[in-house]
């Protein structure tokens, strides 16, 4: 009976030594978001390339993420509580979460982070981004070539060089096609405010616009942009379940492929920090169906 015992308790523990190490042998991989996974935009998006992580590489990686993350002290907390739990590469997928990672990364040296569409960097702290600029132009373009008023509405989030970038890439393309093509804009200043992007929408069609452009995250622009039987353009993802008729396109993000070979990177130990642009040649950037 005692040999018995002790046969189980071997076995038990090699059971549960195995059983750690698979656990040990996978890698952590963690997102943080500035709105909800289900705002069909940005960080829907996002969390899709998440999703694709965890399909591609299947028992090899653990995910896991934060949502609606606010873009100051919290973004520090949030960053510093994943690496504390473990996550061993952590992506930031917003402009205002910059400064939060730059100095969590120096507090866990041995954690890799990465920055999206940000410039700083550090020994641990990578940088990512993709020229929307690229999509923006041939949105422009659309637009002037649609547009019977020759006037877009523009709503637009913050003032940072990814979103001046993009209109002014929009206007480029939109005079290419038209030169007396012009745009009202519209800050609202937040990524995600459903009621705020509606109501700009509104007051940009009541001044006379007849499309909507958007650097925002929710589909409420466009969900105007239908009411009014008028037209605009989806961000981010393809939001054409939510204006049928509206969308024109939709500019989308294609995030999974660079997230995956990231991941693997970490996975293999050949990770490093890196100040890497994708756009439409590598198909980080697309455009939905016309």
């Amino acid at each position: 009976m005692k040999k018995l015992l002790i046969a189980l308790m071997t076995t038990t523990a090699a059971i549960s030594l195995a059983a750690t190490a698979e656990a040990a042998d996978k890698l952590k991989a963690c997102w943080v978001y500035t709105g909800p996974i289900g705002d069909f935009g940005y960080s829907y998006q996002h969390d899709q390339g998440r999703l694709e992580v965890e399909k591609a590489l299947g028992d090899k990686v653990e995910t896991a993420y934060l949502e609606n993350v606010s873009e100051g002290p919290d973004a520090d907390r949030a960053f510093e509580r994943l690496a504390r739990e473990g996550c061993k590469l952590i992506f930031g997928t917003s402009f205002g979460f910059m400064d939060a990672e730059v100095k969590v990364a120096k507090k866990f040296p041995k954690v890799m982070f990465e920055h999206a569409t940000g410039y700083k960097t550090g020994d641990n702290l990578g940088i990512y981004n993709a020229r929307f600029y690229e999509g923006r132009y041939v949105l422009g373009q659309i637009a002037a070539k649609e547009s019977k008023a020759g006037v877009a509405g523009y709503i637009v989030s913050f003032p940072i060089p990814e979103v001046v970038m993009g209109i002014n890439s929009f206007m480029l393309g939109a005079q290419s096609v038209n030169p007396n093509f012009k745009a009202k804009i519209v800050w609202v200043n937040s990524w995600f405010d459903p009621g705020k992007e509606a109501d700009a929408a509104k007051a940009l069609f009541d001044q006379g616009a007849d499309i909507i452009v958007q650097h925002t995250d929710s589909t409420a622009a466009l969900q105007v942009a239908e009411e009014r039987k008028l037209h605009g353009f989806g961000q981010s993802s393809d939001m054409i379940k939510f204006a049928p008729n509206a969308q024109l396109t939709s500019l989308t993000d294609e995030w999974g492929p660079y997230y995956i070979s990231r991941v693997q990177a970490a996975i293999d130990g050949t990770w490093k920090p890196d100040n890497v642009w994708l756009g439409i040649k590598d198909g980080a950037v697309k455009l939905a169906p016309f």
